[in-house]
């Protein structure tokens, strides 16, 4: 396991992990230190906590709870996983919104409403954006915190610890798959095809194992690469969105704007410094 500490204060940290363990490797328990969310920025891995298990692919959210144990493995994965993650102090999660019971939740399958905004944390980690860290992680736990704690939140009622190992490996390697083409046209029955599958069953099961059908991982995987190429990236907001697999303008500024809280345009003048959508995302769970 490569840890960086890439930020620091009194109040939070922001941490870089990149784990290169595979299926060789023995999972051993872990136990979380401090309140934390881990965006998943790459690759996979299976989580076993609070006496559940799932799987985690690229734009899922570990949710850490101070002395809950937790274990990850990855027998599904031969190249590890990456993870931005972010920790709090008690009393900065207190000013978040103190509800303990979405920080013992252990995990949250990719929604869309996340991705967005933990590929802006990616790319102000990497140097991209002249947004403070500490600003990002702030933005990013509240909209996690308003995200998990709302009536409508979207459960992950995950049944992947009765599905068979083979099968739940055809899941994260289709996962994979629908995230490097997001840019194509893909439908339901060409990503069951290349996991082997009638459309029926691999439906099924890649919301088993994922928390989310194939169609919404797509759409969020394209809502990725969008809002990676909105921060990094001074391109034309219009190629953006062909670039990252929308075929329709219109459908993509809806579909942006309903996830990220903001407009393509807005989120692109936040990666470049304007700090009033922070503002916005912070006053978020005052009002849940």
């Amino acid at each position: 396991m490569a840890l960086k500490t890439l930020f620091r204060n009194d109040a939070l940290a922001v941490l870089d992990y990149r784990c290169r363990a595979g299926p060789q490797d023995r999972p051993y328990v872990e136990l979380h230190g401090s309140h934390s969310v881990s965006y998943v920025r790459q690759g996979s891995f299976g989580l076993r906590a609070r006496g559940r298990e799932h799987e985690l692919v690229a734009g899922a959210v570990l949710i850490g709870h101070p002395g809950d144990e937790f274990m990850c493995t990855h027998e599904h994965h031969l190249c590890g996983d990456e993870c931005l993650s972010f920790h709090f102090k008690p009393a900065l999660v207190e000013t978040l919104g103190d509800r303990s019971a979405i920080w013992r939740l252990g995990c949250m399958p990719p929604l869309p409403e996340l991705m967005v905004w933990g590929e802006l944390a990616q790319s102000v980690a990497d140097g991209d954006s002249d947004i403070g860290l500490d600003e990002v992680a702030l933005a990013f736990a509240a909209r996690f915190v308003d995200s998990a704690s709302g009536e409508k939140r979207e459960r992950w009622r995950s049944r992947s610890a009765q599905t068979r190992s083979r099968d739940r490996k055809r899941a994260v390697e289709a996962a994979m798959w629908l995230d490097a083409h997001c840019a194509q046209d893909i439908d339901l029955e060409s990503a069951a095809a290349v996991a082997g599958l009638s459309p029926f069953h691999f439906l099924r099961l890649f919301a088993d194992v994922t928390g989310v059908t194939p169609h919404q991982y797509l759409v969020r995987a394209r809502l990725r690469r969008a809002a990676k190429l909105l921060a990094d990236d001074g391109r034309a907001i219009t190629d953006v969105a062909f670039e990252a697999g929308f075929a329709d303008l219109s459908n993509f500024v809806r579909t942006f704007h309903r996830a990220a809280g903001a407009s393509p345009r807005r989120f692109r003048q936040a990666a470049k410094g304007d700090r009033k959508i922070f503002q916005e995302r912070l006053a978020a769970p005052a009002r849940a």
